[in-house]
């Protein structure tokens, strides 16, 4: 794993994600009535130092002074593709009082209430969410947010035409906040839209969104490039796009256009307060991530497990270097793939293939868009001298705190629809299977299985994985308590639990 020292996360702190949600029993916004403003005339109308307001001017001629040019021809190009998605989740029961033997602090682990809940009986609140999308293909492949989508029980599109069709989650990835669902029942005759090439943008170039903010669908706001590669710190890959277009609450996974009719960009974040301050998510990096969203629904990325920051004109001195831009490896993880390459700490990392490393975050980059178990040539400078190592690239682990998104082929689909959850391979390298997701009012939720535990035996079975641990648990016989003992990470002991089978 790449990470950057040091971390900081203060401006995130000030960033707002963008789907536009209700909880409970919220109001929608469309039911609000708007308050009611006096009329108001240009004519009188002045700022609030006391300025006159005076009217924008238009003129036919193009490139005339005072023209104002008209975006509704590319407007009305691609409008079509972009859509609405509505979610909902359904409120979650309680579950404190099964959770009440365990050891402290467990059952917070687990993302559940340690003492009183605070909602009730009831639980966690339904919850209710708008947010934008674009579609990519004819056949109902739709991009969005994977904040607009993460959590859901049923996602709505809903298209400017007033079309409207349930869709299914293909793929998500946290990292980045992309997420691909695929629209139900489509007949394949669906306006879309084409990804463009974000890199051959310029600071300054127009660029306009459609989105659906505050659930004012089909809202169009212009605007152009304020910056290239922006690292709000909100999380290892940030790359983003800024502009001045104006971005909303509910612009949430809407396109970013050149004035091609491309999609450059995602939006996806704005800076609290602020106004004139979006960010969006590169379309060539979506364009990296969506062979992988649509074969298996994660993105897996290559890993090299260093730490590393990057190089000042200081540091660049006091380790000896002429180079001005790169990163220093701070440290090497025991093991690891860049350990194992002969890598140390001091080296000053200048390139990856083919792509230079000026920063930390930039080899950050670069290592996670290889993929896994290739080989790749690594430039650095050690002691003044220039040297190229090859490095067999690992698969980057989850780091705390940091979801888990379980590929679509990794339950088999009998055991994750007749038990109500999902397993993938045990991260913390001891074997097992980890429960990654449980189905409320599904029998692995009556058994008390949550998130994050390890099964290690299922009746009367080792299991190592979860082949193993998937062919112990459907071989059950139907009625049958199933006893199951289970692992917390980070926790000593184990725990028991009883699996009752359903009925076939």
């Amino acid at each position: 794993m790449v990470r950057t020292l040091p971390s900081r996360r203060h401006l995130a702190r000030t960033l707002t994600l963008m789907p536009l949600v209700a909880l409970g029993a919220c109001k929608p916004a469309a039911d609000v009535a708007p308050p009611a403003h006096p009329t108001l005339s240009l004519k009188t109308a002045t700022t609030p130092s006391g300025a006159k307001v005076e009217p924008a001017v238009y003129t036919p001629t193009p490139g005339s002074p005072g023209a104002l040019m008209s975006l509704a021809p590319l407007v009305d190009t691609v409008k079509g593709a972009v859509v609405n998605v509505e979610v909902q989740a359904r409120a979650r029961p309680a579950m404190g009082g099964r959770f009440q033997g365990l050891p402290p602090g467990l059952a917070e682990r687990f993302g559940m209430p340690g003492g009183q809940d605070p909602f009730g009986e009831g639980g966690m609140p339904a919850k209710q969410g708008l947010g934008s999308g674009f579609v990519i293909d004819p056949s109902g492949l739709v991009l969005t947010n994977n904040h607009v989508v993460e959590g859901a029980d049923t996602v709505r599109v809903k298209l400017e035409d007033g079309r409207a069709f349930d869709a299914e989650v293909l793929g998500r990835d946290a990292l980045t906040d992309v997420a691909l669902i695929q629209l139900k029942g489509v007949s394949g005759n669906l306006p879309f839209v084409k990804l463009g090439d974000s890199d051959g943008l310029r600071v300054g170039d127009p660029v306009m969104a459609i989105g659906n903010p505050f659930g004012l669908a089909s809202s169009v706001s212009a605007g152009i490039l304020s910056a290239r590669a922006r690292d709000i710190h909100a999380g290892p890959y940030d790359d983003f796009l800024q502009t001045d277009a104006a971005i909303n609450p509910g612009n949430s996974g809407g396109p970013l256009f050149n004035m091609k009719g491309e999609v450059v960009g995602m939006n996806t974040a704005i800076i609290g307060g602020a106004t004139g301050i979006g960010f969006a998510v590169p379309a060539n990096l979506i364009q990296a991530l969506l062979p992988q969203l649509q074969e298996t629904g994660v993105v897996r990325r290559g890993w090299v497990g260093l730490a590393v920051q990057d190089l000042t004109p200081e540091l660049a001195r006091a380790l000896r270097v002429d180079a001005t831009k790169g990163a220093v490896v701070a440290g090497v993880s025991a093991g690891g793939p860049g350990a194992k390459a002969g890598l140390r700490e001091e080296d000053v990392i200048t390139s990856v293939g083919d792509r230079a490393v000026d920063s930390a975050g930039a080899l950050t980059r670069a290592v996670a868009l290889l993929k896994p178990g290739s080989e790749v040539k690594v430039s650095l400078v050690r002691g003044g001298k220039e040297l190229e190592v090859p490095v067999k690239l690992g698969t980057r682990p989850t780091q705390r705190g940091e979801e888990e998104v379980t590929p679509r082929d990794s339950t088999p689909a009998p055991l994750s629809k007749r038990l109500g959850m999902r397993l993938s391979e045990a991260r913390d390298g001891e074997g097992g299977a980890q429960v990654v997701a449980v189905e409320p009012g599904s029998a692995a939720e009556r058994a008390g299985l949550a998130p994050g535990m390890v099964l290690t035996q299922v009746g009367d079975q080792k299991v190592s994985g979860v082949a193993e641990a998937a062919q112990a648990l459907t071989s059950a016989e139907p009625g049958a308590a199933l006893l199951l003992r289970a692992r917390v990470p980070g926790q000593d002991g184990s725990l028991l639990r009883a699996l009752e089978v359903p009925q076939r």
